[in-house]
Parts: structure tokens; sequence; C-alpha cells
């Protein structure tokens, strides 16, 4: 199959095709340049775009997200090609000399934005859990027990933040967060969010009012509050920030920016624990 394209190849380098009478052209434009400090034997990308790896001479992996340098790997002379993998964080390493491919694991790390987002927890706890959630999610709801027992194990050592990240199938999901947020000016976020997952399947323009009133929270007051477009801006970034930490599905759990990839009472203890650990070691 490879011998058929490379002849294929041939025959369009020395019988090219002429144009059709419609003069069909291809418009192009350089996207981005990448600078590099050595020069490059193999480039893979991402299925997204976003991240681009880049072998060069001095055996080095170059790791670039959006065209910005964040980090480089360094891997041994043999290694002369790179392919991403299925997942973007798994990158194969190939070696013709050995005649080997390694597998490589990437953990991203993410600057999560939570100015402005609800929290609770100490201020300044060194650890950081911030949730993507929707309020019309059922695996968003199954989560909060976990959650509880949680914070319970590491009552001054956690923060766990929440943003929004409602999917357009959820017809009353963006309701409800911009609900929430309402309440939130009352200082009542997490008494609201409990209430709003708890009445999932009977959300109504009338149960946020509900909620709100039982709340105590008077019902014209909160209604003005829900029309703040302060509101929707803070959903609206949110919803990027989810977008550029590759949020695809809901609930998305990051701890200190690495995301949850076990949702279990051990998988969190196992990073928070590593997050800790790093913490402490590095005073």
């Amino acid at each position: 199959m490879r011998l058929r394209h490379l002849v294929s190849l041939l025959i369009l380098l020395i019988f090219p095709i002429l144009p059709s009478q419609g003069h069909a052209k291809v418009e192009w434009s350089i996207y981005r340049t990448l600078n590099l400090d050595a020069q490059p034997l193999d480039v893979a990308v991402s299925v997204n775009g976003r991240w681009i790896f880049v072998l060069t001479e001095q055996s080095d992996i170059l790791i670039f997200l959006d065209g910005n340098l964040e980090d480089r790997i360094k891997v041994g002379n043999h290694i002369d090609q790179i392919e991403v993998g299925p997942r973007e964080e798994l990158l194969l390493l190939k070696s013709r000399q050995n005649k080997t491919i390694q597998v490589l694991a990437l953990e991203f790390i993410k600057d999560i934005n939570i100015i402005e987002s609800p929290f609770k927890g100490p201020v300044d706890a060194p650890v950081v859990i911030a949730i993507f959630s929707d309020f019309q999610c059922e695996y968003c709801k199954a989560l909060l027990p976990l959650l509880d027992q949680v914070a319970d194990l590491y009552p001054d050592k956690i923060k766990i933040v929440f943003k929004n990240f409602p999917l357009k199938m959820h017809k009353l999901a963006s309701k409800a967060a911009i609900a929430a947020l309402a309440a939130n000016s009352y200082d009542l976020f997490w008494q609201y969010h409990d209430r709003l997952f708890d009445s999932q399947g009977q959300l109504s323009d009338q149960k946020f009012l509900d909620i709100a009133a039982q709340l105590g929270i008077n019902q014209k007051d909160f209604e003005r509050e829900m029309g703040n477009p302060q509101i929707l801006s803070i959903i609206q970034k949110d919803l990027q920030d989810g977008q550029k930490a590759g949020v695809r599905s809901v609930p998305s759990v990051f701890i200190n920016g690495r995301m949850l990839k076990e949702r279990s009472l051990k998988g969190f203890q196992t990073v928070i624990d590593k997050e800790l650990n790093k913490k402490e070691s590095a005073h």
C-alpha cells in the first residue's frame, strides 16, 4: 500500500494535473510559526490541533499549546519518530535503531481560572478542587456525596470551587446556573446549589423562585438579580475556561489543575495526597 502511494506521488510530480475549466484554486495562509532552538526531526499534532509536539535533534520533545511553548521532555537519542496516540495525553516514541515503540503518558496541568467562582473551604487552601458541573446532570448530582466525604477528610486542606458548564442538551441548565449565581449574591450559593440538585427532576422557572423563597430571598429582588448581565458573563467565562481545559463532559474535576481520572474516594485521596506532599517538600 505504501509503495502504491509513492508511485502515485511520482506520477503526480511527473505529470501534474492540469487545471480544470473552472479554474479551481486553494487559498492559503501561514496559520502559525513555531520558533525552535534546534532542528526538528519529527512533528506530531493532537486531534484538536491545539497541542503540537516537536522532536528535535537534541533529543528533546518540545510541547506547544496554541503556539506557546509549555514544556520540554528529554528523551533518548535513539528516538527518531513520534506520534500522538488515540488520546492526546498518550505519545508514541518510536526507535528504528532499537526496534521499539514506547508509550509516553503525559499529564497536562491546566490553569483553571477561579476568580468570581463560588467556593467553600479555606481561601488559601493548598489544594483547589475545581468542578465543572451542570445542574441537570445526574452524574453531577451523584458526585455530591463523594465530595462531602472528601471535604470531611481534608477540612483544612481543600477548597472546592464550582464552575458552570451547562450542556445545550439540558434546556434548563443555563437558567439553573443563573439562579444559583443570583443566590450567590446573597451568600446562599451552596444552599441553593444543594436544593437545585435535590429538585433535579422538577426544575422549572417557578421552582427557581420557590427555592429562593425557601431561603428567605425576596422574589422581586431575586428576579432582578437573575437579570444581572454580570451573571451571564461569569457563566460564559466558565464555559470558555472549561473548553480551554479540555472539558468534554460533566462532571469534570480538576485538582490543582490535574484532571481527575478516577472519580472515587481513593482517586481523590491519591491526587490530593500527592499534591500535599509536593507542597510539604517545597518548604
